[in-house]
């Protein structure tokens, strides 16, 4: 997977940053057993309150970034288990969104130290869990074996005790996945978002809304 550039990535960051799907938090910890070794404090500066985004940045700059690329592929294939590709738009892999979240849980400011460690810790659960049931790492699974795992942790108040930390770590990487995904103007498209664009025409509300509020 070609990475995203590092420029388009903070910015995409940014945008999410602001987003109510992204900064929605999940407290979560996950069993020593299937927890990764613990990640690295974020190292690296703040940009400050005037990001540079005219510039090109390399990975790394600013701060270091975290995936290596086993939980690269490993955060490609849940994302595009979870916005997968259809006739609108491609998947959300496919459109960069595990550099978002790598970026996201690289950068050094609370929310994102908040989610670095249990979505790094998540991502090892997943293989393991990948591991145990079909002998595969997650990013080898097929479509079916993907669904099946992602069925049991998809909605935290029905997943089983063993799932429990799975499905908090999936409630918390799917809103970073959405958050990313609908950032884009590729994502805007796709729930229909028309934004600042230019009308030919402005015909107004329609007259069973203004009526409906008492204004017609």
């Amino acid at each position: 997977m070609p990475r995203l550039d590092r420029r388009t990535a903070i910015k995409w960051m940014l945008t999410a940053a602001a987003s109510a799907v992204a900064l929605r938090g999940t407290s979560f910890a996950v069993p020593p057993a299937a927890a990764a070794s613990d990640a690295a404090a974020p190292a690296g500066k703040p940009y400050g309150t005037d990001a540079d985004l005219n510039r090109d940045y390399k990975p790394g700059e600013l701060w270091p970034l975290t995936f290596s690329d086993a939980q690269r592929r490993t955060a490609a294939a849940l994302c595009a288990a979870i916005i997968p590709a259809d006739d609108l738009s491609p998947s959300a892999a496919s459109l960069g969104v595990p550099d978002f979240i790598d970026e996201w849980i690289s950068a050094p400011y609370p929310d994102q130290k908040r989610d670095r460690q249990p979505i790094l810790d998540g991502l090892a659960w997943i293989n393991a869990e990948a591991s145990r049931r079909y002998g595969r790492e997650f990013a080898e699974l097929d479509g079916p074996q993907a669904a099946a795992i992602c069925a049991d942790i998809c909605h935290a108040p029905d997943a089983l005790p063993e799932f429990a930390a799975g499905a908090k770590f999936f409630a918390r990487f799917r809103d970073l996945t959405a958050g990313g995904f609908y950032s884009t103007p590729v994502g805007m498209k796709d729930v229909g978002y028309i934004g600042n664009t230019p009308l030919a025409e402005f015909k107004g509300p329609p007259p069973e809304v203004l009526k409906k509020l008492g204004l017609a």
